[in-house]
């Protein structure tokens, strides 16, 4: 699979540009300038309502393959005017996908190359397969390995991206359960340690937002690290910066209200590798 240290472009909801969330928005978009850093906004997406686009977004599996998981949240069953015209979005950027029936957050999608790590919610969200069967077709789907951990219950979109971070060369990054929650540690150390060797967060203290920070958008080598103007800022740049010695970190100030919400900068955003535009301009050409 396509891991982010290979995407280059990234596209972010026009609602996250509202007045309640610009803050962020701003930095985000002025990192992207002062770095080079392709981006757009996701057409369709201008409510204020719509400050999300990691999870209805496809997964990028390889340079052409794009698959569209079906996006059918419990958390949004009365909700539905969080979610935008995916059809619309997803027609105007004109990308060839491929559709599965299987229900799936992008936000619960770890990409670690002949990897992929998820959380056990998938299963309660596809009851129709069998565990054997959901994970066969995830398997070729994904062309990468799944690697399933307990979900952390206390965070009810049952998300992976808030949980671990893939850090390369086959070591990926805990979030800070040593601070608070040891019985599920154990659990994931026990569930990633075969595959992976474990890096952890560790402040020292609890805090209700911890969990953005490990939801960092990472393109390319660099790494935007959300800001909660809390005291575990300083400590979570300095962590993320040592375990990506390979990565230029970035801190995103405003992530406040984002991360109120229910997600930080992984899950407004939604990156890929841009080489399709290319190819479509290519035979665009070809044809004239």
């Amino acid at each position: 699979m396509i891991t982010n240290f290979d995407v280059n472009k990234v596209y972010i909801a026009e609602g996250l540009s509202s007045l309640l969330y610009s803050d962020a928005s701003k930095c985000l978009v002025t990192l992207f300038e002062e770095l080079s850093i392709e981006w757009e906004h996701l057409p369709f997406t201008n409510s204020p309502l719509h400050i999300w686009a990691r999870d209805y977004m496809p997964v990028q599996v390889s340079s052409g393959k794009f698959v569209k998981f079906r996006y059918d949240p419990d958390y949004l069953k009365d909700y539905p005017e969080y979610k935008p015209d995916m059809d619309s979005v997803l027609n105007s950027l004109g990308i060839e996908l491929f559709q599965s029936p299987i229900n799936l957050d992008g936000g619960n999608v770890i990409s670690c190359g002949d990897k992929v790590i998820l959380t056990d919610k998938i299963f309660k969200e596809n009851l129709e397969y069998s565990c054997a069967k959901l994970l066969d077709q995830l398997t070729v789907l994904l062309e990468a390995e799944p690697v399933i951990i307990p979900w952390d219950k206390y965070e009810i979109y049952g998300h992976a991206d808030g949980m671990v971070r893939y850090i390369g060369a086959g070591r990926v990054l805990l979030n800070n359960y040593c601070d608070f929650d040891k019985a599920l540690r154990k659990k994931l150390l026990a569930a990633l340690s075969p595959h992976f060797d474990v890096e952890e967060l560790h402040y020292g203290c609890y805090s209700d937002n911890s969990w953005a920070y490990c939801n960092f958008l990472n393109v390319g080598n660099h790494i935007f690290v959300p800001m909660l103007n809390e005291k575990t800022d300083s400590m979570a740049l300095t962590q993320i910066e040592a375990a990506f010695p390979h990565c230029k970190c970035h801190q995103v100030s405003g992530c406040e209200k984002i991360v109120k919400d229910g997600g930080a900068l992984n899950c407004s955003t939604w990156s890929v590798l841009n080489d399709f535009q290319e190819k479509e301009e290519l035979e665009e050409s070809l044809k004239e």
